[in-house]
């Protein structure tokens, strides 16, 4: 049952998936914002790269999979962020639905709030090209039928006062996500100078991105006023809307040539991914979400904006450059001040 909790009561929140982009970036920001942070990790204690950093954050040991576990770390939380995913693309049928009760029962036990990074894998094209909450979610892909599952399980769990909140969002793209990433997997390479930009999307069509510090930054608001929302709040991030598909290769491209370097664009090479799809799994799970770049998917962030009168919004060339550098893909510290986020 969800219970309320004092303000001179110390704020205290679950993260799985810290040590990922988008959960790493939210536990952040919550630390920052005054909030106890507690993360599972499978080895236990700080990792030696949160240890070196002093990240402040109480890590134990325990799994996703393993309810339990979670149920154990939730204790005393009035928050879970459930920004866990399996690595890639691969065996979300086994384990999406799984993390997702784990961290339902855990709620239940606890009374604390459920925070979901969301995605567009919930619609179909009968709702394109413009995504407001409240559309049916009638997904063709197995992916999208999965995300549909993992938040009627949510919206059902309403009955027995549990709370949820949901952003979706595009594209992710920041300085600490190199994995499950289209912008450091393949726009440009992590790790490597930006030499090429390539471009998956069809000529002409528009694509949504979402930059990992103002999405942490609209949760951590939203998880301010949590007492104040619905039982299940879902809500759509705008983020950087690029309307002809070139605007963020543009971006990085414009980012990379202050650095110093002389990238050129070209387009992705799908034929090379079919080509071998039938030997791995990975690449198969890709060509399922194709779609996302063969037409226009864009968010409505009205009722976000109604919520918080704006969005948390980073300009495009400011992000760009926060994640060139913080992926490796720059040889000099980033020319502007650190990344913030400004109102939209």
């Amino acid at each position: 049952m969800a219970t309320s909790f004092s303000g001179a009561e110390v704020k205290r929140a679950l993260v799985l998936g810290a040590t990922g982009g988008i959960g790493g970036e939210v536990a952040r920001q919550l630390r920052e914002a005054g909030w106890k942070v507690r993360a599972l990790h499978r080895r236990g204690g700080q990792t030696a790269e949160a240890a070196a950093a002093g990240d402040g954050i109480e890590w134990q040991q325990g799994d996703a999979m393993d309810r339990e576990a979670v149920v154990r770390a939730a204790q005393g939380c009035q928050v879970i962020v459930h920004a866990v995913n399996p690595p890639g693309y691969r065996n979300w049928s086994q384990l999406v639905l799984p993390m997702i009760g784990n961290t339902i029962a855990a709620a239940q036990a606890s009374g604390a709030t459920i925070v979901l990074p969301g995605t567009v894998y919930n619609y179909g094209p009968d709702a394109f090209p413009t995504l407001r909450e409240d559309q049916p979610q009638q997904p063709r892909t197995r992916k999208g039928a999965i995300r549909v599952e993992l938040e009627r399980q949510l919206e059902a769990a309403t009955a027995q006062g549990v709370r949820t909140i949901v952003v979706r969002a595009g594209d992710f793209f920041g300085p600490h996500l190199t994995g499950n990433s289209w912008f450091s997997q393949g726009f440009v390479k992590a790790g490597q100078p930006v030499r090429t930009v390539q471009l998956p999307g069809r000529p002409g069509v528009g694509h949504q991105w979402a930059y990992v510090p103002d999405v942490a930054r609209t949760m951590v608001e939203l998880i301010e006023r949590r007492e104040t929302l619905p039982l299940f709040a879902a809500f759509h991030l705008g983020g950087h809307w690029d309307p002809d598909g070139t605007k963020m290769a543009e971006a990085i491209c414009r980012v990379a040539r202050l650095h110093g370097a002389k990238p050129r664009q070209r387009r992705f090479s799908w034929a090379l991914v079919y080509a071998a799809a039938p030997f791995m799994a990975t690449l198969r799970e890709l060509l399922e979400m194709r779609y996302l770049w063969q037409v226009p998917v864009r968010l409505d962030n009205a009722r976000l904006v109604a919520t918080l009168g704006r969005e948390p919004h980073t300009p495009l060339d400011v992000a760009v450059e926060a994640t060139l550098a913080g992926i490796g893909c720059l040889d000099h510290p980033p020319t502007h001040a650190p990344a913030a986020a400004h109102a939209k």
